[in-house]
């Protein structure tokens, strides 16, 4: 009788293990599974022991019973294939290569708004709006572009240290297009001596509500007398123009090459002969009184120089004498820097 119930036994484990494995289903549903484990685990000692049949048909009775809450899937034959061409030359995935996104958390954060950033974070000042003389003529908002890149030529970290290179040159530049834009609604190319005050404090209260360095006059030894046209001679339009050689002096300093000027200059040879022919009434009202000195002359030079690039500011757009008058500035740095002086 116990050889038969081992009989049997082995007879139901080899049934169920075909069963389970060539019937063609994989039970998803683990709580029934378990639970044939345990109650195969907990009969079949007894099984064993005790031989009876109708406990093997018990059992297997109440295990073809739990199919009711097992879900199947139908097996998939599993097969080689080779990827063909098409396939290969599909794109990856594009969940792959999508844009990185970074937590605010990695950026450092700075509680108090007068606390300095880092270096690596540098810090510009904020604009405001500036407060004008308002007795200065110049319609600046005219001219802003220049006084903006004027403004970030010559910013507070920057000004002092590359003043003679960039911020000096263009400040200069800045108010000889001041003296041209002027000179269009009046007969002078100059500034009377109070609106020149007036005009010089607007402009650098205008670059350093922008961000420049208030300063600037200082690092560039640039007053409001710049604006005056000094001592030379002749500062209005209509003397100037029967003076000089307009058309030339036009025609040389409209497009100027920045390769070509530096090497062979063209405009500053024609400015300067614009300004040594509106300063030799000065110089010969001086050799007549007998008081003219070789410093004398270099001044009133340079103060006709000024003046000729305000005439050529007034006969120019702003955007083109800048440009010109950047550029005849580097090639005289460049020069400086070559011979040393």
């Amino acid at each position: 009788m116990a050889y038969l119930a081992r009989v049997l036994v082995c007879f139901c484990e080899l049934f169920l293990d075909v069963l389970l494995t060539n019937i063609g289903l994989y039970f998803v549903d683990l709580n029934v599974a378990k639970g044939l484990v345990e109650l195969w685990t907990v009969y079949r000692p007894l099984l064993v022991i005790r031989g009876s049949l109708c406990g093997q048909f018990f059992l297997f009775t109440i295990w073809l019973s739990s199919f009711q809450d097992v879900a199947g899937l139908p097996t998939v034959n599993e097969y080689s294939h080779t990827a063909s061409t098409s396939e290969l030359a599909n794109p990856p995935n594009t969940d792959l290569f999508e844009p990185i996104e970074i937590s605010p958390a990695v950026f450092p954060h700075l509680p108090s708004p007068v606390e300095s950033f880092p270096p690596m974070y540098p810090s510009f000042p904020a604009t405001y709006e500036p407060v004008l003389t308002g007795k200065c003529p110049v319609n600046f908002s005219a001219i802003s572009p220049i006084l903006d890149k004027t403004a970030s030529d010559c910013s507070q970290p920057l000004a002092s240290l590359v003043g003679n290179v960039i911020c000096c040159p263009q400040f200069s530049t800045l108010l000889h297009i001041v003296e041209g834009y002027y000179s269009t609604n009046s007969n002078k190319l100059v500034l009377q001596d109070g609106m020149a005050n007036d005009c010089f404090s607007d402009i650098v209260s205008i670059l350093a509500s922008r961000g420049a360095n208030s300063t600037i006059p200082k690092i560039c030894s640039v007053k409001s007398s710049n604006l005056t046209g000094g001592s030379c001679p002749i500062t209005d339009v209509s003397a100037f123009e029967k003076t000089v050689n307009t058309s030339k002096l036009l025609e040389a300093c409209s497009i100027v090459d920045p390769l070509k000027e530096c090497c062979r200059p063209v405009c500053r040879p024609a400015i300067m002969d614009a300004a040594v022919q509106i300063s030799v009434t000065q110089s010969v009202m001086s050799d007549n009184k007998n008081i003219i000195g070789e410093a004398v002359h270099v001044d009133v030079l340079n103060d006709c120089k000024g003046v000729v690039f305000s005439w050529l500011s007034r006969k120019l757009s702003s955007d083109a004498a800048n440009a010109a008058f950047r550029i005849l500035s580097a090639c005289k740095v460049n020069k400086g820097m070559l011979f040393g002086h």
